[in-house]
């Protein structure tokens, strides 16, 4: 089970811990294009702040100790570096519009930007991307780099209520009540991703009923399934980089 904190303080090492982990995992997955792409990890100190990478540090040398904690107004609070300002523009927002969710990924994955070219939502095709099943939605639009607010808060609306949001043109973008789910779905989102290009190349995929999507959902799409799911690799990262803990 999820972990439970006696402070706030300790539950922000842990969150940052996570963080470090889940880039470096994306950069063993080849998530990282130059320097695009930011998770964020909601503040529990100081709830309207969150962590983020340093724009333009390697996901695959980011450690606990090399994150930024950023304000409301976008300002560096701890933690020296730049902050990148299409990672501000979308994520405040997100975490503004969404008090429940604690953190967000966002990356230019190869397969997830091929996907958003084709500006439709996943199909329920395989038991995993039923994660996704009527939980998933379409940023309809593209204007360029995401560098104003109020385009964060058009993705903020796009995507709702849901755990993801496919922005077109662009890639996609995952949140969850904690580090560990949010990573996890969009490492499963860029994989689902991958076997649809896959299977449409191949011929016509049999998609599962609706009846049997909306069961498989209650089954791999929970907040609890999410955070379970990236515990092996949060097991494997560590042992391999056990120095992405140092804070």
């Amino acid at each position: 089970m999820p972990p439970s904190f006696e402070t706030p303080e300790e539950e922000r090492a842990h969150r940052k811990r996570m963080l470090a982990a889940a880039f470096r995992l994306f950069s063993r997955f080849g998530f990282d294009e130059g320097v695009a792409g930011h998770i964020t990890a909601r503040d529990p100190v100081l709830p309207d702040h969150f962590w983020v990478n340093a724009f333009g540090q390697h996901f695959s040398s980011i450690r606990a100790a090399d994150l930024l904690l950023v304000n409301h107004d976008g300002d560096i609070v701890e933690g020296e570096g730049l902050v990148n300002q299409a990672a501000f523009a979308i994520h405040s927002q997100v975490h503004a519009a969404r008090p429940d969710v604690v953190a967000a990924a966002h990356t230019h994955s190869t397969y997830g930007r091929a996907w958003s070219t084709l500006g439709r939502p996943l199909d329920p095709i395989t038991q995993d991307v039923c994660a996704f099943y009527d939980d998933h939605a379409l940023f309809d639009d593209y204007t360029g780099v995401v560098l104003d607010t109020e385009e964060g808060k058009r993705i903020a609306h796009a995507l709702g209520e849901h755990k993801a949001v496919i922005l077109r043109n662009h890639g996609l973008l995952t949140v969850g009540h904690s580090v560990e789910e949010a990573a996890w779905w969009f490492i499963t989102m860029e994989r689902s991703c991958q076997v649809q290009l896959m299977a449409e190349a191949a011929g016509t995929p049999v998609r599962i009923d609706p009846e049997m999507a909306a069961l498989t959902h209650k089954q791999v799409g929970s907040h609890l399934a999410g955070w379970f799911s990236f515990q092996p690799l949060y097991q494997r990262i560590v042992q391999e980089n056990p120095e992405l803990l140092d804070d």
